[in-house]
């Protein structure tokens, strides 16, 4: 099936007279049980185990896990309550004191808390890298590696990293490799068919779109999620809430159409952008200006609806824009129907979430220069959305 199928048919139910046409939503939390077939602990299931208890799985979340299981062209899905939750489960389901972790030196800012302020304190060793370059990634490759988690595009300064070359590094060292996916979505980048391990989404961003529910996933292999799910779900007790999975579900409907939307929407205000007197940088996988534009040729079918720009005058076009914008919402997150903007400061996020010193700071300060303006493009109309940025980054 194309994608656009997939996004509404996979994990539908058979067909049955009399039943629901789409997924229903089952908020239950205990389900009937063969005392035969299960028992009390998590040992004792499998994935082939019908719902028990929704911290295990409910059927709503299994369809949503489905689907996302087949956008990705993967075998199995998972789903948490979110992002983070996706992510902690898998760093702590694959590291333990004395391994070694090789990280994005820009990624999701909780992501790299995470890692540099948490990770350190169980005796996981984390290394940073550019992993833009493949080569940084295979000069910090070490006996002890036992993951290498990247995330492209980067939050916030949308820099790629291939992931086929990538993984052709990582997999004969024997380590995994995990990307997050998010800003690309399933629609533009499937990892797996890259050589990723794993491939992680915030479901709260492009797949949930309409900003009202949390959520996050892993998909990979049937062997590795059904492992992930017996330890680190069951234990760390972040199962997604069944209503959260039902919109999530119905905003993957549309997924195709609206990356579809946000893609040329994103061309248009980075066409403005790009011609704008205020305006010192723009950033968006699409345009032919973006450093790695030919990479994103290759790897992205769909280039997104994130922009970064960079200005003179960050923190106090920052504070005008939050005054002036009546269409685009001066808030975070990303992936939404509405669009939103947020300006990012440098300094403080160098010396916070990305502890980078040195060249690896002055490379970061190359793309955002003292911060940047990370714009999530919605799929309203393209006119009006420049007549609202052009208006308040008026003098």
């Amino acid at each position: 099936m194309d994608q656009a199928t997939r996004a509404i048919h996979a994990g539908l139910a058979a067909a049955v007279a009399g039943e629901p046409v789409l997924s229903p939503l089952v908020p239950a939390t205990s389900f009937h049980a063969d005392p035969d077939q299960v028992g009390f602990s998590a040992a004792d299931l499998s994935e082939r185990t019908p719902p028990f208890y929704a911290r295990w799985s409910n059927p709503t979340a299994e369809a949503l896990e489905r689907r996302l299981a087949a956008l990705e062209e993967g075998e199995a899905a998972l789903s948490f309550a979110s992002g983070m939750a996706a992510v902690s489960a898998l760093f702590l389901h694959h590291l333990k004191a004395g391994d070694h972790l090789i990280l994005s030196d820009v990624c999701y800012a909780g992501v790299a808390e995470l890692a540099h302020q948490i990770l350190p304190d169980l005796g996981i060793a984390v290394t940073a890298v550019d992993t833009s370059v493949p080569e940084a990634v295979a000069a910090a490759l070490r006996p002890t590696t036992k993951l290498v988690h990247i995330e492209t595009p980067a939050n916030p300064i949308l820099r790629l990293s291939d992931i086929a070359a990538i993984a052709a590094l990582v997999r004969p060292h024997g380590a995994l490799l995990a990307v997050d996916s998010t800003m690309a979505t399933p629609i533009a980048t499937r990892p797996l068919a890259l050589g990723a391990d794993y491939v992680i989404h915030s479901l709260t961003k492009y797949a949930c779109g309409h900003g009202d529910a949390l959520g996050g996933a892993v998909i990979g292999r049937a062997a590795d999620i059904a492992a992930l799910r017996q330890s680190a779900l069951v234990h760390f007790g972040a199962a997604i809430n069944p209503f959260a999975a039902w919109l999530i579900l119905r905003g993957l409907e549309t997924l195709p159409l609206r990356m579809e939307k946000h893609q040329a929407n994103a061309a248009a205000l980075t066409a403005f952008l790009e011609n704008h007197p205020r305006v010192q940088r723009v950033l968006w996988p699409g345009a032919p200006s973006h450093p790695q534009h030919d990479l994103a040729r290759r790897q992205m079918a769909n280039f997104s609806g994130m922009i970064s720009f960079v200005t003179a005058d960050g923190p106090a076009l920052a504070r005008r824009c939050a005054d002036r914008l009546k269409l685009i919402a001066y808030a975070v997150s990303l992936g939404k129907t509405r669009s939103l903007l947020f300006h990012i400061p440098t300094e403080p996020l160098l010396r916070s979430s990305f502890p980078l010193t040195g060249q690896a700071a002055a490379t970061y300060r190359a793309w955002a220069g003292e911060g940047v303006f990370r714009l999530s493009v919605g799929i309203e109309s393209a006119p009006d959305l420049i007549a609202d940025l052009d208006q308040a980054l008026a003098p």
